[in-house]
């Protein structure tokens, strides 16, 4: 690697549907990298509260709003890593083309930060229905907003209309199938590869 791109933080941009192994993957990148991880699902547990304090006037609005909320204090912890210096690892599906501009934008502002996208992507549907559906029975701790049936997964992929596939332009991707029968390390040790080349 050179000197630029040492000096240069990283900003890992995790993409894939809940139940895919995102989180896992993410959290063992972050913990070989050293580096923040920045859980969008950390800022939407925390709202659960309010949410259900305002469920009975408007369930989908508060729902929408809570949502953004989230979002947006999870831009302002990117922003502030990179700002440091920092490298950091972003986990959130990236479902839409909107959420991987504001990533870019903090990126180029913050410390000229390169941005890489690591997308999981199962291969093995049964593995994955079966990850999705083994949250609903863990008692619903700490999964308020997430599928937590493979139905309630099918009218999320519905809700997206599309837009899920989207071009990432020039920004380096590497595509993992995270369902798989590979070591959690061996992945690791390929996004450590394709981020640093």
């Amino acid at each position: 690697m050179d000197k630029d791109s040492e000096e240069r933080p990283i900003l890992i941009a995790m993409k894939g549907h809940p139940g895919t192994g995102k989180s896992t993957l993410a959290y063992a990148i972050a913990k070989a990298l050293k580096c923040p991880l920045i859980d969008k699902d950390h800022f939407r547990d925390a709202t659960y509260p309010i949410q259900q304090a305002l469920i009975l006037t408007s369930p989908t609005t508060a729902t929408k709003l809570l949502n953004d909320l989230s979002y947006e204090a999870m831009w302002r912890v990117i922003s502030t890593q990179l700002s440091l210096g920092l490298s950091v690892v972003v986990d959130s599906p990236l479902s839409r083309r909107a959420h991987l501009d504001r990533l870019l934008e903090m990126a180029s502002t913050e410390r000229g930060a390169r941005v890489v996208i690591i997308e999981c992507k199962p291969g093995d549907e049964a593995e994955w229905r079966r990850r999705v559906e083994s949250r609903g029975g863990d008692g619903g701790s700490g999964w308020h907003h997430k599928p937590s049936t493979w139905a309630e997964m099918e009218r999320l992929l519905e809700g997206y209309d599309g837009c899920w596939d989207y071009d990432v332009g020039e920004v380096p991707k590497l595509v993992l199938d995270t369902t798989a029968n590979v070591e959690i390390g061996e992945m690791v040790s390929k996004v450590i590869e394709f981020v640093n080349p």
